[in-house]
């Protein structure tokens, strides 16, 4: 590993499902000497899908990272490199991995141009400010076509895309690609496995296209850069490669603009191409802005750290992976140094923990590190109190590094141990997977005696049953699965009191809070102060003259956080509600915080059924891509599952229907739309919000709980 930051780079792979991630990873890894032959995602050998679930699919579905070499302009650059996910049950997998990249490779299929989860793959790249290189994959295929697929990135992510290569042919006719910076032709050996790389002119019949190319990348690039701008308009041919590459690098790095690459992964082009954009356009540590965080006791006390090995030492735990020899857990280090044998602080929690090693990872397998620096990621073993979005930091210096969002399950189902010995394995197990899954929820229900599992898909739920049956040797037996409902209320109620009196021999209980609710948004609630805002519920102190004493207040906050975890209606969280606590009284000596809880909770529930309470649903948006013909017959059919289609275009012979349906309807869907379409449709789904459900389903739904 380098330890000069200049030469490090912390890239990720993103992409829609199928634009070829993990085989654009295989020939990075083959390329930089990491692997000595190439995996295949068909053939289930591809190193970065080592699980036995992804190669029985064909799809990631973890986060995998590794470190490898890559010589550029005579100096070795250290790539830690992570394969992310492209389903979209496992978007946690992206989001964590985005949250400690400094730079991305999107790739995208030559054929389809961007697709429904690029496009959300963009937006949390948008989320945690990672500047982009954009990899048009799969040129090889029939139908491909690169100014189609560069215009999409364009209009459909609103990005500023510049073409740094063209391809030479395209389809079963793919050769190779020209160099628009360099204007030179370059072609793949196949035979030598893309190794061989030979330069040559422009082929004739190309040269007027590759200059009108040039000539936007050119006007680009100008635009980028003010002193290039005057030479632009002086001369365009004194404008020279290395300063177009300068304005074009400054650009990706400001988000002001994405060069857009190409090639084919599957037959070997264009990779060690995309290797050297890496280098050249993505930021090293010391080019992205210092971390942020705030001081651990004082919250409002904004505090960041640069990029060096100088700095106080600071950390985010991205990931936990259960391991035979305990939990190995990825961390990015944004400052200072890390021996093995420290003891750090978690300060989220105050605990302080043990590094008593630290590997540097190459997919499953690992080699020992004595010292970890800035701007590395490593993994770590001997933390017992970290979990994903925890910081790390010196023991000394604390700092809280910004946590990490995750996303609500919408999909739940019931599991039950089918022995005695396996009941005991079970409770663990479920722990064991919430900690490196932080999408993936279980709780015990204490009436029905049940234990619900809850996550992103049908798909996710599946692959966690499978880890519990086949890796953790558990004998379960599962439920169908069931949609995570919410509750909400529909008007406001105010001035409501919840009173909780309790008199026994001796001292008593004593708690009286006077509360307002209304509905309100997570956007309502950021524009208005002093409101905090947790798990969708606002909570405003409006208490004036001292009426509850001010120790008693968190205590009032507590019982009504506590009331909406299991709602009214059946059972189900209740979200997007402000309770304004505005008046009450206490008893010198009865008064306690288990009675402010009490009153908090029992004025909740009765304000909340006052102002009128409403289920909602959650709604995933549907993207099919469908062949003309079956149009009408998949259009009627989303419309008698209650969904709505938003958008619909023709792309070649293909529909794109773009829709909204709610997740109840959509049980099983990707059968039924097969059979409906002799197997010729596809559709991809992903979560969009919660809207209320039409009062005669509620009551159904609620009639069954």
């Amino acid at each position: 590993m380098s330890t000069e930051l200049r030469l490090v780079r912390n890239i990720g792979i993103c992409a829609h499902i199928d634009a070829g991630k993990t085989t654009v990873t295989e020939r990075v890894l083959y390329y930089t000497g990491k692997n000595y032959k190439l995996g295949e995602v068909h053939e289930g050998t591809a190193t970065m899908d080592f699980l036995a679930e992804e190669q029985e699919r064909g799809i990631t579905i973890q986060s995998a990272a590794t470190t490898c070499p890559w010589d550029h302009q005579g100096e070795t650059y250290t790539i830690n490199l992570i394969d992310t996910p492209g389903h979209v049950d496992f978007t946690i997998e992206v989001e964590r991995s985005m949250r400690v990249l400094d730079g991305a490779i999107a790739v995208f299929d030559g054929k389809e141009g961007v697709e429904a989860q690029s496009e959300t793959v963009w937006r949390q790249a948008d989320r945690y400010n990672v500047p982009r290189v954009c990899f048009v994959n799969k040129m090889d295929k029939i139908g491909a076509d690169f100014e189609y697929s560069f215009n999409t990135i364009r209009e459909r992510l609103g990005a500023n895309p510049i073409a740094m290569q063209i391809p030479i042919g395209a389809g079963d006719d793919l050769e190779g690609l020209v160099d628009l910076l360099e204007m030179k032709a370059y072609y793949f050996d196949s035979g030598e496995l893309g190794a061989v790389v030979e330069q040559r002119d422009i082929p004739e019949n190309m040269v007027e296209m590759s200059e009108l190319w040039r000539h936007e990348l050119v006007e680009k690039a100008a635009e980028l850069d003010d002193n290039l701008t005057d030479k632009y308009l002086e001369d365009e041919s004194s404008i020279t490669a290395d300063e177009i590459q300068a304005a074009v690098r400054k650009g990706t790095t400001n988000h002001q603009c994405v060069p857009v690459l190409c090639g084919s992964a599957l037959k070997n082009i264009g990779i060690q191409r995309l290797l050297n954009a890496a280098i050249d356009y993505l930021p090293n540590p010391t080019e992205v802005p210092d971390v942020e965080g705030s001081d651990p006791r004082d919250e409002n006390n904004a505090m960041s750290r640069p990029s060096t090995d100088d700095a106080p030492f600071s950390a985010l735990v991205f990931k936990v992976v259960s391991d035979s020899h305990g939990d190995l857990t990825y961390a990015r280090i944004y400052s200072g140094t890390l021996p093995k044998g420290t003891r750090v602080l978690n300060p989220g929690n105050g605990r302080k923990e043990n590094i008593s090693r630290i590997y540097e990872m190459h997919a499953k397998d690992r080699q020992a590190m004595d010292v970890a620096h800035a701007g590395h990621i490593v993994a770590l073993i001997g933390l017992k109190n970290s979990v994903t979005g925890d910081t790390l930091c010196d023991t000394n210096d604390p700092i809280i590094l910004e946590r990490m969002d995750f996303p609500e399950p919408v999909i739940s189902m019931s599991i039950e141990p089918q022995t005695a010995d396996d009941k005991k394995k079970l409770g663990e197990a479920l722990g064991t997977l919430h900690r490196e899954d932080p999408s993936f929820h279980a709780n015990y229900n204490e009436e029905t005696g049940e234990t619900i599992i809850s996550g992103m898909g049908e798909l996710h739920l599946e692959i966690v049953k499978n880890k519990l049956v086949r890796d953790m040797k558990i004998g379960v037996n599962v439920g169908t699965p069931r949609v995570s409902y919410r509750e909400t209320i529909s008007g406001t109620a105010e001035k409501v009191r919840g009173k909780f009196v309790k008199q026994t021999g001796g001292r008593g209980q004593y708690g009286d809070a006077i509360i307002n609710v209304r509905p309100c948004t997570a956007a309502e609630a950021e524009e208005m102060k002093d409101v905090k805002f947790k798990n969708s519920i606002g909570f405003l102190d409006n208490v004036s003259q001292g009426n509850i004493p001010r120790e008693y207040i968190p205590s009032v906050e507590v019982g009504i956080r506590n009331a909406a975890v299991s709602g009214i209606l059946g059972g189900y969280p209740m979200v997007n509600i402000l309770v304004e606590l505005i008046d009450g009284s206490s008893h010198e000596v009865d008064s306690s915080q288990i009675a402010f809880e009490q009153a908090g909770a029992l004025a909740f529930r009765q304000a909340c059924s006052k102002a009128g309470l409403a289920l909602l649903e959650p709604i995933m948006k549907v993207i099919i891509t469908t062949p003309e013909d079956y149009f009408g017959g998949v259009s009627g059919d989303l419309a008698s599952r209650r969904g709505q289609i938003t958008d619909s275009e023709v792309r070649g012979n293909a529909r794109i229907i773009s829709a909204e349906v709610p997740l109840s309807e959509m049980f099983g869907y990707t059968t039924v739309l097969r059979g409906m379409t002799q197997g010729r449709a596809s559709s991809t789904m992903e979560p969009s919000e919660y809207r209320v459900m039409p009062p005669s389903l509620s009551e159904e739904v609620l009639a069954h709980t």
